[in-house]
């Protein structure tokens, strides 16, 4: 669901019971888009964190500050000028906007009382944060817009403050009947969802959908289907929205995917178009959205980092695949190469029957049992001899181009599997060390550049680890991260009695059991099974085959990339991947020695 005049409305609430007359003790902004600002109020300490970002911008309170820069920006420091230490007396959204005004009281140099406001415009790319006078002129903003950026509201110092241009839409609030009914009759071919979302503010598509399950309609059915009972359902039930909302009757919410238990959307009132659907419900609206901004973020974050990476690696694939379609057009063209020598050589055997100025000869292919004829062409302006020669250079030729082209294959293919692991790998990176790792691994392959060591030096990064899962059996496995994890897992911390496991020809993380000597249950290896289909490249597949075998039938061949091993006397299991199996399985902690 997106951040809408809904969530806002949740958030003022909460806002106005927790913070209405808190002081702001200290702002920071630990990303150039984000604001994070702790109000003391009634003895307790609240951290609030506002945020223009782009992807998801938002604002609400969180349980733990972020690290601080060093040096504050700009619009941090203004906030500090005229925010800090000052009392908070007011907390609006209007006209049910993705806006919140907080009107914060402050003194002035001259130690008279002034009154700020911090204005935080939720809008997708237009997002911002804003600081003005009691007077509504603009002291600075986060973002700023001049005029040539738009031509319809500039956001500078000094300008006045306006709101974003309205779009002519009603407030939810103030709901008329006979007003909405005249909606309904005035949008022709409208959906029903898009009649609600698109004339009323603050009301989020999804929203929309649910208020048209409420009454029983399809939120795709367009409005001359409506009936006059249907027209007084859809109203009654977006009435029924609107009282939750004035009562502020929230019930915060994440939705989960009924089947792999990923974060599907999240709600401050209940959604029964999901009937059926996990939900996970929060005692606040706050505590909702700092969990579903987490993983979203942190996803987004690693996303962001490793995009040149992505692109690098990208690129090489693409060339590796063209060059596997030049290779594969040059071996057709070698295809006729035995014919070419079978020619060559029934010209010497009949040489004395051709004569010079020929196009085209008969002879019996004396090398097959039913001696069928043959038709071979010659030159003209050449001897017999002359015509078997280019036939068998020819033939010489393809042979030279074929022995060259078997190289070239195996080195693209072994190039390209490489590749893709690295991307697998990239996939499910969680954080900046598993980034770090694979560029290392590309800087020492030669794929990426090395970074300066004074570059080098200046950003530590903690070492990434492998991902640890314990089975319902109480069995320990490992499942590398990446393909210097999975060659340190498998050729050096695994014993010989572990097994290892690897979706069959495709590329993915090596899966460790720890065995401890003991006999592996069949549950067991259908978890890691589970794991090792989920970490690769077929994780949104079905029967993922995967193949296992004693760590001591796995071995590296001389020279091979990392990542890359060759195994026998495995078996293979057919899952299908279970990402709620794998969450239930994850300790987070990495391998000891032993």
């Amino acid at each position: 669901m997106a951040f809408d005049g809904i969530t806002m409305a949740s958030i003022a609430a909460e806002m106005n019971e927790k913070l209405l007359g808190g002081r702001v003790d200290k702002i920071y902004q630990p990303l150039e888009d984000e604001v994070l600002f702790t109000v003391r109020n009634f003895g307790n300490s609240y951290k609030i964190l506002a945020s223009a970002n782009s992807a998801c911008p938002r604002i609400h309170m969180v349980s733990s500050l972020k690290e601080n820069p060093p040096s504050p920006p700009l619009f941090c420091m203004v906030l500090r000028k005229y925010l800090g230490g000052g009392r908070i007396i007011k907390i609006t959204q209007p006209n049910f906007e993705r806006i919140l005004i907080l009107e914060i009281e402050t003194m002035n140099e001259l130690g008279d009382i002034t009154a700020k406001k911090l204005i935080i415009e939720i809008m997708g790319k237009h997002s911002n944060l804003i600081l003005t006078d009691e007077n509504d002129k603009i002291l600075d903003s986060m973002k700023r817009i001049s005029h040539d950026k738009s031509s319809v509201r500039e956001v500078l110092p000094g300008k006045t403050y306006h709101f974003p241009p309205s779009q002519n839409k009603s407030n939810p609030l103030e709901l008329n009947q006979e007003h909405f009914l005249t909606l309904c009759h005035q949008q022709n071919g409208q959906k029903l969802q898009e009649l609600i979302y698109k004339n009323y503010t603050g009301i989020s598509p999804i929203m929309a959908s649910e208020i048209c399950h409420l009454a029983g309609l399809d939120a795709s059915d367009v409005c001359e289907q409506l009936t006059e009972e249907k027209e007084n359902r859809l109203f009654s039930s977006f009435q029924f929205v609107s009282n939750q909302i004035l009562q502020k009757n929230f019930s915060p919410e994440i939705i989960y995917r009924p089947n792999t238990h990923g974060v599907l959307d999240f709600s401050v009132l209940p959604m029964t178009q999901f009937e059926g659907y996990e939900t996970r419900k929060f005692s606040s609206p706050s505590d909702m959205l700092e969990h579903f901004y987490q993983e979203k973020n942190s996803f987004y974050h690693i996303k962001q980092k490793s995009k040149d990476i992505h692109h690098l690696i990208s690129s090489r694939i693409e060339r590796c695949l063209k060059k596997k379609e030049i290779l594969e057009k040059t071996r057709k063209e070698t295809a006729d190469m035995e014919l070419w020598k079978l020619k060559g050589e029934l010209i010497t055997a009949n040489i004395y029957a051709i004569t010079k100025g020929m196009t085209t000869f008969r002879a019996i292919n004396f090398y097959e049992e039913a001696l069928p004829e043959i038709e071979i062409s010659l030159d003209p302006m050449k001897t017999p001899s002359e015509n078997a020669q280019g036939y068998f250079k020819k033939y010489n030729k393809a042979k030279r181009t074929l022995a060259a082209l078997v190289i070239q294959e195996n080195q693209n293919n072994q190039e390209l599997q490489y590749l893709e692991s690295v991307l697998t790998a990239l996939e499910h990176s969680e954080n900046e060390a598993d980034l770090a790792e694979i560029r290392a691994e590309l800087e020492q392959a030669g794929i990426a550049k090395k970074k300066n060591k004074k570059t080098c030096s200046q950003q530590k990064t903690k070492k990434s680890k492998p991902l640890h899962f314990v089975s319902s059996e109480q069995f320990d496995i490992y499942v590398g991260k990446n393909n210097h994890q999975n060659d340190e897992l498998t050729l050096h911390f695994a014993e010989n009695t572990d097994i290892w496991m690897h979706t069959k020809n495709i590329p993915g993380s090596h899966v460790i059991i720890r065995t401890n000597g003991q006999d592996v249950p069949p549950t067991t290896l259908l978890e890691a099974a589970n794991l090792a289909a989920f970490f690769s490249k077929a994780k949104e597949g079905s029967n993922v085959p995967v193949d296992y075998a004693l760590c001591k039938h796995v071995k590296k061949p001389n020279g091979a990339k990392p990542g890359m091993v060759i195994y026998d006397k495995n078996k293979t299991i057919y899952i299908t991947p279970n990402e709620a199996l794998v969450k239930k399985m994850n300790t987070s902690q990495p391998p000891s020695q032993g």
